[in-house]
């Protein structure tokens, strides 16, 4: 998935690394941009219309990136895959201008779950970067619930899980990564049965004409985000949902981002400059 992980278990029973390993391979073999071979990458390549059959873990992720879609009014979309191309920050990889603006398409994904399949619209491509890395921690930590492996701490690229206590009976207590421009001391989170996920504009980008441009975009213009927010962290039960839910509030503005979390019971933090919002649910948590 192109970034580390590591995993802090308290047991000794061999085999979890590979497992781990293993259980991210399989979301990398079916969603990466990255992969030509991948399930994602032999969609955006058929014809635009055709229904594709998809494996179930494939089918999994994207329904819930059309659910968050469609509850987040289209700030996240996972059909933007045509255009982070354009912008280097796919396949193709990094781009020596920015580029134009593409002429308006449609961008729509249909997923049938009765048969699992699914199909695009010409303008249309598969980019699922912002919820797979969720789902792979979830992935690997179901893989190791099945193990009997109950108390651990499962970190892939920053989206964090962590299930029962250490062996010192504490939780596993994580720091929440703070944009490097910020001065506010980072939020301390246990994660006891939780996930963390944390979607920041300065994690990857570009800079021309020295102006610095972010790999989160706004669906609604189809260039890097403009809002002001520089980082979102959510937390929830399961990963995915909260690495998809840090994307989509990332996109919004404070004001609308807060407000679509409380409408959501999501407990979400923004850091804006200087300032720190944060939803209701998040609020509950700290006391």
């Amino acid at each position: 998935m192109g970034t580390s992980w590591s995993l802090h278990a308290a047991s000794s029973a061999p085999g979890l690394a590979a497992g781990v390993q293993a259980a991210f391979g399989r979301v990398t073999r079916q969603m990466s941009q990255w992969e030509p071979d991948s399930d994602l990458s032999r969609f955006n390549r058929a014809p635009a219309g055709e229904w594709q059959s998809i494996p179930p873990e494939f089918a999994h992720v994207v329904a819930a990136a059309l659910e968050i879609a469609a509850a987040s009014a289209g700030a996240f979309d996972p059909a933007l895959g045509a255009i982070t191309e354009r912008w280097g920050f796919g396949s193709a990889g990094p781009v020596a201008r920015v580029p134009g603006d593409a002429p308006a398409a449609e961008r729509r994904v249909e997923f049938d779950a009765a048969n699992s399949r699914i199909r695009r619209s010409e303008g249309a491509a598969l980019d699922l970067s912002g919820i797979a890395k969720g789902y792979g921690v979830d992935l690997a930590a179901i893989w190791l619930l099945g193990q009997g492996v109950r108390h651990f701490l499962l970190e892939l690229g920053g989206e964090v899980r962590g299930e029962g206590i250490r062996p010192d009976g504490q939780p596993w207590w994580v720091d929440v990564e703070m944009p490097p421009t910020a001065s506010i001391p980072p939020w301390r989170i246990a994660l006891h049965d939780l996930s963390a996920a944390t979607s920041g504009h300065y994690r990857r980008g570009f800079v021309a004409d020295g102006r610095h441009y972010s790999h989160s975009f706004d669906p609604s213009t189809g260039r890097p985000i403009v809002s002001g927010v520089a980082s979102v962290t959510v937390l929830h039960r399961d990963c995915m949902i909260a690495d998809g839910w840090a994307t989509a509030l990332t996109v919004l503005g404070p004001q609308k981002a807060i407000a679509l979390a409380d409408a959501q019971g999501l407990a979400a933090a923004m850091v804006v400059g200087d300032r720190e919002h944060v939803s209701r649910e998040w609020r509950a948590m700290l006391g």
